[in-house]
């Protein structure tokens, strides 16, 4: 008799619900989020086990790779995909937890990739490298702020690398704002040294793959955008159809229609949205150095907003991005955008 089970998992404890093939409950226990208790209570239903379910959440990974080492058959749930139960009152953490294990015995429980674990370490330094870039925009944008209210003038990133003590000492004569924006360049320039540091270990274990060479064809990709993309796309044999690929970067609308009429919106926010954001940067660097794509983008921004026309160039990229990835080979400007 086959057996399926599910874990609500939370930052301190987990609900853990196994049932039968007909629905009934066998079992539910809300446990500590302790791998040697989780194993002890699934192993008296371990032979029978169809599916262990766990929510993909910040946290989920120490979960589904403890059982999964100890040979449990997981499944990373897509929590933004799970069809909402309608008809209770109230929800709480066992109807939860036993509603996903329901999902999974009338198999409907949707589900997510699970990243393997040997790379995992790479994508998330890359994903923290994101992070320290981010901070340095800010702190960069707060200088330039400082400058404007100083100077009336606009300080480029250009000058702000340039900047010299004497130009600070001359623009900020007050003590404390000018200790201010030393302490924000100071930050800055800590922040590009640790990316850095980041880039260049990154590209130790990656650089000679033969995905990345062929990412790297396509006008806007370089070093950080390939890995980027690489990483976050995972094993392409996963995705079916290059439309796939394209839903998952959150490059395609997220529309419902019937009889030809709009009915609503999908949800936006599934997909990726680390691969959303390098094929949008991808698409600003190749306007800006790929003559025909250049044409090809301003034809479509004389008729649509930018910012469409932008994705339209990201989306077009990414298609050529899915083969790439999947079968190697060289970019083809004229074939990606005819």
């Amino acid at each position: 008799m086959a057996l399926y089970a599910a874990c609500d998992l939370h930052s301190n404890n987990t609900v853990l619900v196994v049932v039968d093939e007909a629905g009934a409950l066998c079992y539910r226990q809300r446990l500590p989020n302790d791998l040697s208790l989780l194993n002890a209570a699934l192993m008296p239903f371990r032979d029978g086990l169809a599916g262990v379910a766990v929510e993909s959440t910040y946290n989920a990974y120490w979960l589904i790779d403890g059982l999964q080492s100890q040979g449990y058959p997981m499944r990373m749930v897509n929590t933004l995909a799970v069809p909402q139960y309608a008809g209770l009152k109230h929800g709480d953490d066992d109807s939860d937890a036993h509603h996903l294990a329901e999902l999974m015995r009338l198999g409907l429980l949707p589900t997510s990739y699970i990243y393997p674990r040997e790379q995992r370490p790479l994508r998330d330094l890359l994903r923290r490298r994101m992070l320290l870039m981010q901070q340095s925009v800010r702190l960069l944008q707060s200088v330039q702020g400082y400058w404007a209210r100083a100077t009336g003038q606009r300080l480029s990133a250009n000058g702000f690398r340039q900047l010299t003590r004497q130009q600070l000492s001359d623009t900020f004569p007050e003590p404390t704002e000018l200790f201010a924006v030393v302490s924000l360049i100071q930050m800055w320039r800590a922040l590009q040294e640790k990316m850095a540091a980041m880039e260049t270990w990154l590209t130790e274990d990656t650089r000679r793959r033969r995905e990345l060479i062929a990412l790297r064809t396509v006008p806007g990709i370089g070093k950080v955008l390939g890995l980027t993309i690489l990483l976050e796309s995972g094993e392409m044999t996963r995705f079916e159809a290059v439309g796939q690929y394209t839903s998952y970067c959150r490059l395609v609308p997220a529309l419902r229609f019937s009889n030809g009429k709009k009915k609503g919106v999908g949800n936006r926010k599934c997909g990726n949205r680390y691969l959303a954001w390098a094929w949008m940067e991808a698409a600003n660097f190749a306007i800006r150095f790929e003559p025909g794509i250049q044409r090809w983008y301003q034809r479509n921004a004389a008729r649509k907003p930018r910012l469409v026309a932008l994705k339209a160039v990201a989306h077009k990229l990414a298609r050529a991005g899915y083969y790439l990835l999947r079968d190697g080979g060289a970019f083809d400007v004229h074939r990606a955008f005819a």
